[in-house]
């Protein structure tokens, strides 16, 4: 968040005024302002920032000196750990602000208390009467200052115990008492017997803690020399007070992302029942979470925070569904959040394209096993039994991509339970038949890296092509062992190796280990930590950990994949001075025939833009501009200019790879010593993949002769065919798609007038239901655009009713549309739920806009049973 004061006054009961006037108020108390840390922290023992405070927490621990006295801030924090009740309850977020001010051995009690008191009254006007406070039950002190120097009535302040009021940092270490601020929304109900366990009537919503005390291993508690004060605002329950919202959705710090998500499902957000609320909410809630994770460099993946996102990501998607929602919809909803927050947190808008791009990524992925997941889950369902098995369950995970908590939750939806030990069964055995080559963590499953008496890898591939390795440790059939034989799958650990590990986007080298009679092939190398695993087969012999083995790369290979990453640099380079100097990489891939290089860019490059830039990087390889390569500390790179991949993190020690004049990065690659020794550079394609972000396909070396050779003998074979020269053959291609396109709209005009012919056959069938014409009808293979023609046609005649017509335009597939009149809109039908709710009987789904809405469905064989329904909802609502 920007550190800069603010400009124009927001007003305070905004979410944004909140913020700006509460870091002003601290401000003025010589405060400084310091910007929101990462999401993802310094702490390694917490996956991410789940609190204001943890920043700071090697300052309270006394492991670091704080540079300031005093310090506020407004703090983006992600908990999980509740995710369950996100958007059941009115203040439960995955996603929240904390509002913290803080003092390091400067200030303590009774500043705290008195700025605190002083904030919440004068700058927010919350009326002392609707305010209580509560005290750690021995904390004397500070009920004396809330009695005595700030006057609140004895009854108005509550004791209360250790598990609510008392800060720890763990077993041992700095601790204290805490007191909370809360606002009663019913002061008129009295002071006796008040119970701060009732969130209906009260919410706190500012902590403050008081670190005054170290805690012994034997429990005891001793004062410390510089006490501390951290405290918590919850930005989010703050808006809700002011704006007087009946929970914190319904702010103007999440209520338009939420709005947003509406428009899409077709649903008004005041007139929907509770479950879909609360999947408006969640959506809202967690929207902002993705949105703020991947701006931090966090992406998704099966582990540690990355499973988190991805968690999140997949929770929209589903909850989307719920609404009726088909097909990508996430960055729509993303763009709102955006908006929404990048006044404070600029960095939202300046990584756009890479937060859209992974989450159309994410969810295209998961879209793609979501359908076959459902309906297997839907038949389990179906059974009705008394509990999902685990091999279900696992099921659900390993074919179709459902995390456990999804199908437990759910489950839970519909009363049932999972079989989780079942499910860790499943999992551990299926762990055990893995032979995969990229389950490389199975062989440290059998044990920690101590155990096999490996620390780690001595990589010589940079320098040496060759070297003399020992065998420590070998996989095969899921399993440690000490000796492999010939035919068998192996992973294996050597002491030292010249084979370089995938990494940083460049594909691990291919070889050969050799001994006595043995011959091993290596067909991938990937890297866990400092630990490089040689994926291959025993040709001949038996391998057994303690051989001596002779380790030799593919010299061609290495030499077409680091002739390949060197391009890669002189690519982005190129990018950056012909098309904008604020291009990024976003991923890479260098092969041994081929690179793809993705970059952020809001627009597609132009042919010219193309060919300059292939152009450029052939200039600088036939310039025979030699390679650099340094080790230097990271602060010493970047004053250098060096370019560093952004999310990636680097050590204190970086290497640093330099064509002077042309490109310098930080990389740990393996590259050519001369740009020359690259030979030539096509580029073959240029495409968007996301939303802001572009991707480059390209071949350097030998490649471009085997490109060049394949593309000539499809002009040949083209030309056999069409009875036309080379230089003929896009006039031919030309005529003979304009021919097609005729064809094409005569066939689309045919259809259009088939299916309008039998849609006035079908305005005799219509039937009257109280005031209203009702015509529910199949129109057999009519194709979507036609049957959305004939429901607008049938409607206009008809005058006030509704229209609902289904066809099966394709093998398996359904169509379905619905059109209402104004009149029936009125009656609380909706067109876009009520379709939606149709096609979920035929398999699929759909929405749209109140009066007029599309769906589709993969049962053909229920839509007759589909119409039927239709019929009687319509009956039923309309009589």
């Amino acid at each position: 968040m920007s550190t800069s004061k603010p400009g124009l006054k927001k007003s305070v009961t905004t979410g944004a005024g909140i913020r700006q006037a509460f870091l002003k108020f601290y401000e003025d108390k010589g405060h400084a302002i310091l910007p929101s840390a990462s999401l993802v922290p310094e702490d390694p023992t917490v996956l991410l920032t789940i609190a204001g405070m943890l920043p700071f927490k090697p300052i309270f621990l006394g492991q670091r000196k704080s540079p300031v006295p005093r310090a506020t801030t407004s703090q983006k924090c992600i908990r999980t750990n509740d995710i369950e009740n996100v958007g059941r309850t009115a203040r439960h977020h995955t996603f929240f602000e904390m509002l913290g001010n803080f003092s390091f051995g400067d200030y303590f009690k009774e500043q705290a208390v008195a700025w605190a008191w002083e904030l919440s009254t004068k700058v927010f006007k919350l009326n002392p009467k609707n305010l209580i406070v509560s005290v750690f039950r021995e904390d004397d002190d500070a009920f004396a200052i809330w009695r005595d120097q700030v006057g609140v009535p004895v009854k108005r302040i509550i004791r209360m115990d250790e598990a609510d009021n008392f800060w720890t940092s763990g077993p041992t270490g700095p601790c204290g008492p805490c007191s909370e601020i809360y606002y009663d929304f019913h002061p008129e109900l009295g002071d006796d017997n008040i119970d701060l366990e009732d969130d209906t009537r009260f919410i706190e919503f500012y902590n403050l803690v008081f670190m005054q005390y170290n805690r012994d291993a034997d429990g005891n508690l001793t004062p410390l020399a510089a006490q501390n004060i951290d405290t918590g605002m919850g930005l989010e329950r703050m808006a809700q007070i002011l704006q007087k919202k009946p929970n914190n959705y319904e702010t103007d710090l999440i209520f338009p992302i939420i709005q947003t998500a509406a428009e899409i499902a077709g649903v008004d957000y005041f007139a929907i029942d509770d479950s879909a609320q609360i999947s408006l909410k969640v959506i809202g809630d967690h929207v902002r979470s993705v949105a703020h994770m991947i701006s931090d460099g966090i992406t998704a993946s099966n582990v540690g925070r990355g499973y988190i996102l991805r968690r999140l990501i997949r929770r929209v998607v589903r909850h989307g569904r719920l609404l009726g929602i088909e097909g990508a919809f996430i960055n729509k909803v993303a763009e709102s959040a955006i908006s929404l927050c990048e006044s404070a947190y600029p960095d939202l808008r300046e990584r756009e394209s890479v937060i859209k791009s992974e989450l159309e990524r994410e969810e295209a992925q998961f879209l793609k096993t979501l359908e076959r997941g459902e309906k297997l889950l839907a038949e389990i369902l179906e059974r009705k039994p008394k509990q999902i098995s685990g091999d279900e369950a696992f099921k659900l995970y390993d074919t179709f991509g459902f995390p456990l908590e999804l199908t437990q939750e759910i489950a839970e939806e519909n009363g049932l339970t999972v079989d989780v030990d079942g499910f860790e069964t499943a999992m551990a055995a299926q762990r055990e038949r893995a032979k995969s080559a990229h389950e490389t963590i199975d062989l440290l499953a059998q044990g920690s890296l101590s155990q096999l008496g490996i620390d780690s890898t001595n990589f010589l591939g940079y320098t040496d092509v060759t070297s003399q390795s020992t065998v420590k440790a070998i996989l095969a059939n899921g399993a440690t062992v000490d000796t492999a034989e010939a035919g068998t799958e192996v992973q294996l650990v050597l002491d030292k190796t010249p084979f370089y590990a995938e990494s940083g986007g460049q594909i691990g080298d291919q070889g050969y280990l050799a001994g006595d009679n043995l011959v091993v092939r290596i067909e991938d190398v990937q890297k866990d930590n400092n630990l490089f695993i040689h994926i291959g087969r025993v040709e001949r012999g038996n391998l057994s950990v303690g051989d001596s083995v002779s380790a030799q790369i593919d010299r061609a290979c290495r030499r077409r994949s680091q002739a390949n990453h060197s391009a890669t640099h002189l690519l982005q380079a190129a990018l950056k001075k012909l098309v904008d100097g604020t291009i990024s990489q976003a991923g890479s891939l260098v092969s041994f025939d081929r690179l793809r290089f993705d970059f952020n860019c809001p627009r597609a490059l132009t042919s010219d833009e193309v060919q300059q830039v292939e152009a450029q990087v052939n200039t600088w390889i036939a310039e025979a501009h030699g390679a650099q390569v340094e080790v230097m500390p990271i602060a010493d790179a970047k004053d250098k200019g060096a370019t560093a991949m952004f999310g990636e993190k680097y050590g204190d020690e970086v290497r640093v790879v330099d064509f002077p004049g042309v490109s310098m990065e930080l990389c740990g690659g393996t590259h050519v010593g001369n740009t020359a020794e690259i030979g030539v550079f096509k580029i073959i394609a240029e495409a968007g993949i996301a939303a802001g972000v572009r991707r480059i396909e390209a071949v350097a070396g030998p490649a471009v002769l085997e490109y060049l050779n394949v593309r000539d003998q499809i002009v040949k074979d083209l030309s056999d065919r069409f009875k036309a020269k080379p230089e003929e053959l896009v006039d031919r291609i030309t005529n003979l798609q304009g021919e097609l396109k005729t064809t094409q709209k005569t066939v689309d005009g045919l259809k259009s007038e088939l299916a309008l012919l039998k849609s006035d056959q079908l305005l005799g069938k219509a039937e009257p239901v109280g005031n209203f014409q009702v015509l529910v009808a199949n129109m057999g293979e009519v194709d979507a655009d036609s049957l959305k023609t004939a429901a607008e046609r049938l409607l206009q005649k008809l005058g006030d009713g509704a229209v609902v017509l289904g066809s099966i335009p394709a093998e398996g597939k359904v169509s379905l549309v619905a059109a209402f009149s104004k009149p029936v809109m009125d009656k609380g039908l909706k067109a876009g739920k009520f379709i939606g709710g149709i096609a979920k009987m035929t398999g699929g789904g759909g929405g749209g806009r109140p009066n007029f809405a599309q769906a589709g469905g993969r049962d053909a064989s229920k839509l007759p049973e589909a119409l039927n329904a239709a019929k009687e909802q319509l009956q039923s609502a309309l009589e």
